[in-house]
């Protein structure tokens, strides 16, 4: 391809037009279209909206496991054989503590995220006084909650409580979905984000690369994503739970999660919907390896210290990335010292173990999953 082919792409994005499903189908599949250019084009909007800032945020696992879905991707589900260790609701304070240590930490936005098909309407209260106390305690903290499915009332208590952001994935194509999980549907989660815009709620959505869809369908979500106003995007690349029923392709599949492929899908989103906040999320460390901080280039948003089940790199090494890559983190806090104050025993240059026995992702342990939990009691 030409340098005008690429000149073109950016344009079009930067004017918010948007390519043609074909002219999409080709970043991801067709090997005459050359990574470098490709992320320069994607770099040019995401500097046009979003300058060379990147926004950190911080997950709290807040409920784990004992979910009644069957989503074939995740830890949590009925089918999953994980090995997670399940837990109800944290205690409000110990969801509190965790959004000190968020704040502190730098984060730009603390999502709590709590498992099952949706909350009761009493829980929903819950949900609502959660987040007005981590609004009333840290006021400039974004805040974001992934509660499963929501109808309009429920949506609203959130927007009334003074929730930032509703987060719910669409994960996969309308087509595909039935195969990934039947005990809800599609509509099911489209209905969730409308209810959000409709409560005045910005909404977070975004899908799981590698369940087995070919590139059409990762446009198809780009496009209805752009379509559905998703004002925040979390790209995920499955990852290889050992126990969970879906597994990413081989590394030698023709579909498999390369680094390059990776880029090219964050490519897309940025070029499909350019002013939303494209996040390079679960995956990254794993997929992307040694080109992990290219994909800034595309997206301006990562999550810190892991993910909901899986861990993630050290955060001092996810800083350290950003710096050295020439972006800025959006925070309320100088982060130098966290910057400088490596411990003796740590590498900055190194990830997190995210593998078992070299191949199988790493689960938090619970003590990761709860970092504020009150001691247990000693025995006498």
């Amino acid at each position: 391809m030409d340098a005008a082919f690429y000149q073109n792409l950016a344009d079009r994005a930067l004017s918010d037009g948007v390519p043609t499903d074909a002219e999409l189908e080709k970043l991801l599949a067709d090997p005459a279209v050359e990574l470098l250019p490709l992320l320069n084009a994607a770099y040019a909007v995401r500097r046009a909206h979003f300058g060379k800032t990147v926004q950190v945020h911080i997950l709290n696992n807040a409920q784990n496991g004992r979910c009644p879905e069957d989503c074939a991707y995740c830890t949590q589900a009925k089918t999953s054989e994980a090995g997670i260790e399940p837990y109800a609701m944290k205690p409000a304070e110990e969801v509190l503590a965790e959004a000190e240590r968020a704040y502190k930490a730098g984060a730009h936005r603390y999502c709590m995220v709590f498992s099952g098909r949706g909350p009761s309407d009493k829980r929903t209260e819950q949900l609502a006084g959660l987040v007005r106390e981590v609004k009333r305690r840290f006021p400039s903290l974004e805040v974001c909650v992934s509660a499963g499915l929501l109808d309009d009332e429920k949506a609203e208590v959130l927007a009334d409580a003074g929730l930032d952001r509703l987060n719910h994935n669409l994960n996969t194509s309308r087509q595909r979905y039935g195969e990934i999980c039947t005990t809800h549907t599609y509509d099911d989660r489209v209905n969730t984000l409308r209810a959000a815009q409709k409560a005045g709620l910005s909404t977070c959505s975004g899908l799981i690369v590698g369940m087995g869809e070919p590139p059409e369908e990762v446009v198809e979500l780009a496009l209805s994503l752009r379509e559905l106003g998703a004002a925040s995007i979390p790209v995920n690349f499955l990852l290889p739970f050992e126990g969970n029923v879906l597994q990413p392709p081989a590394p030698d599949a023709p579909n498999a999660l390369t680094p390059e492929y990776c880029l090219r899908v964050l490519c897309v989103f940025r070029l499909a919907c350019p002013r939303a906040e494209v996040r390079c999320a679960a995956g990254r460390e794993f997929h992307l390896r040694l080109m992990e901080a290219m994909c800034l280039y595309p997206a301006n948003s990562l999550f810190l210290d892991g993910y909901l089940n899986g861990r993630g790199a050290e955060r001092r090494r996810t800083y350290r990335m950003i710096r050295d890559a020439g972006f800025e983190i959006v925070s309320d806090h100088n982060l130098d010292g966290l910057l400088d104050e490596v411990p003796a025993d740590t590498d900055p240059s190194t990830v997190a173990p995210l593998t078992i026995d070299g191949q199988n992702t790493a689960i938090k342990s619970i003590e990761q999953l709860r970092p504020a939990r009150p001691a247990e009691p000693v025995a006498k």
